[in-house]
């Protein structure tokens, strides 16, 4: 079984959160038939292993994870490959993959200009 996880950095005020658990309600209900959970990478939960681990206790074989990052900072190029592989042996038994940072992707930046468009 393939599963999703959505990543994101995380933040102190819980308000932040909020379109990360929006996107994932989109994502069920879009692709009710693939597993989403959220993980964060520091200050809110659940950590990418506790997601990992969620997916894996409900079936998942692959897990693919997007990080829902504008670009490829530091976190993505520095602390991700490490989260990542740690994550990878502790859980041999599945595939694990990532995907580049969502706002690398031109149809996020085309999405980002015809907002902008919008509010002219």
């Amino acid at each position: 079984m393939k599963a999703l996880i959505l990543f994101g950095h995380g933040a102190r005020d819980a308000r932040w959160r909020e379109p990360f658990d929006r996107l994932a309600v989109l994502w069920r209900a879009q692709h009710p038939n693939t597993r989403v959970e959220l993980a964060f990478l520091e200050l809110m939960e659940p950590s990418l292993e506790e997601a990992i681990s969620l997916q894996v206790d409900a079936g998942a074989t692959e897990v693919v994870v997007v990080p829902v990052f504008f670009g490829q900072g530091g976190h993505l190029r520095n602390d991700f490959p490490v989260l990542l592989s740690a994550c990878q042996d502790q859980f041999p038994e599945i595939q694990l993959s990532a995907t580049p940072a969502v706002g690398e992707d031109e149809s996020v930046l085309q999405a980002i200009i015809e907002f902008s468009a919008r509010t002219l």
